[in-house]
């Protein structure tokens, strides 16, 4: 038995309800996930193992960072694919990105450029965990008004938001999307990521959900969730990567 039979056994699970993945980062050697290709193909093993057929990677592009663009995402992106194909692993492969809401990416969406999106015209965006953005409120407007839709990474994992039930609301109010973390529904970041995650699926607040997986490890934990009580609870009516 090797080492990916042990962490998820010889089989796929029964019943796996999401169709794809829209938050990972399995792309080697580009930010914190993955370091090299070799990995990347174990991810994938594991990726196949829970069921998934597709996955959008979604390396972060964050200026002082992790400087990503297009040619570079979609470089790796082409590297993968062809050794995805070389070692008989059926896992389709798209890509997009978790763009951090700073001035270089308020600065892209005013000048019209090139902005990576999935299921058509939705962009993924994350912010500081700590603190909102001073233009938050503006940079949404603005994603909005150049005709895509901002989907909120991980909202549960904001120490801004725990608290504050209201201003999530407001958020989802003027039009955002939420993607929650599976891990998060296992305590794996914090009892209030937890607690939250529980407030959001409660209220129907939730659009997507996400591996957000930078690690065999992380989807490791991922399987132990989709057998939990919390993960029952979701409505894949209302799941847009589950259609």
């Amino acid at each position: 038995m090797g080492f990916l039979d042990h962490l998820f056994g010889t089989s796929k699970l029964d019943h796996m309800p999401l169709k794809w993945d829209m938050h990972n980062h399995i792309l080697f050697g580009i930010d914190d996930g993955s370091k090299n290709i070799e990995y990347s193909l174990d991810m994938a093993k594991s990726f196949i193992d829970l069921g998934f057929e597709r996955i959008i990677a979604t390396p972060h592009i964050m200026s002082d960072y992790y400087p990503n663009n297009r040619a570079v995402i979609e470089d790796k992106k082409n590297q993968l694919e062809l050794a995805l194909a070389e070692n008989h692993l059926n896992l389709k492969i798209d890509f997009a990105a978790e763009y951090y809401m700073d001035e270089v990416f308020y600065e892209l969406i005013k000048s019209k450029g090139d902005v990576l999106t999935f299921h058509s015209n939705h962009v993924l965006v994350e912010t500081s965990f700590m603190n909102k953005p001073v233009f938050f409120n503006q940079l949404l407007f603005e994603v909005k008004t150049a005709g895509y839709m901002p989907v909120l990474a991980h909202p549960e994992r904001y120490i801004y938001l725990q608290d504050d039930y209201e201003e999530a609301e407001r958020i989802l109010d003027i039009g955002v999307k939420f993607q929650i973390n599976l891990m998060s529904l296992a305590s794996y970041y914090s009892p209030m990521a937890k607690k939250f995650s529980q407030w959001l699926i409660k209220n129907g607040h939730y659009h997507f959900l996400g591996t957000d997986a930078h690690s065999i490890n992380h989807l490791k934990v991922v399987k132990e969730v989709l057998g939990s009580k919390l993960f029952s609870q979701i409505d894949f009516n209302k799941v847009e990567n589950a259609r």
